[in-house]
């Protein structure tokens, strides 16, 4: 590694951490030559997810526009922005599980729902009505209506 003050390739590894819940590893490095220290972060090099939207267009996977349509969904509710985190990053894992890079949105936006309908149902009807583009209300309270008897 590379010292970013002096440029001298002899470093040394003073300390190494595991952060991330173990996906990355930070690691306290000194310089051989001018002794100042700095910190280096090492990750597993991922191939991005590819999400596949409804015009057929790709991009790749965002895990902030996940957590930004849940904290929209959840507004006002009592919901934590942890309890949020941890649906992330179950999607993220039972994606990288699944061994596939693309993904439709379709798949996704299923996912977090079911996630949300056992967090808070508010929150999941908010957001159903925006990711299923309930068309009037009737489309509106049929969701309701099957939320209630899958409760029964």
């Amino acid at each position: 590694m590379r010292c970013p003050f002096c440029g001298n390739e002899d470093t040394k590894v003073i300390d190494s951490r595991s952060t991330d819940e173990g996906n990355s590893i930070r690691r306290r490095r000194e310089c051989e030559r001018c002794g100042r220290r700095f910190t280096t972060y090492e990750k597993l090099d991922e191939i991005p997810y590819m999400v596949i939207k409804k015009d057929g267009s790709r991009e790749p996977f965002d895990r902030n526009k996940i957590l930004n349509g849940l904290i929209k969904a959840c507004e006002k509710r009592p919901v934590s922005i942890n309890v949020l985190d941890d649906i992330v990053k179950d999607l993220e894992k039972r994606l990288y599980n699944n061994n596939e890079k693309e993904v439709p949105t379709q798949l996704i936006g299923e996912m977090v729902m079911d996630a949300l309908k056992d967090t808070d149902e508010v929150a999941y009807v908010r957001f159903a009505s925006v990711y299923r583009q309930f068309k009037d209300v009737s489309t509106f309270m049929d969701e309701i209506k099957k939320l209630m008897d899958e409760k029964r």
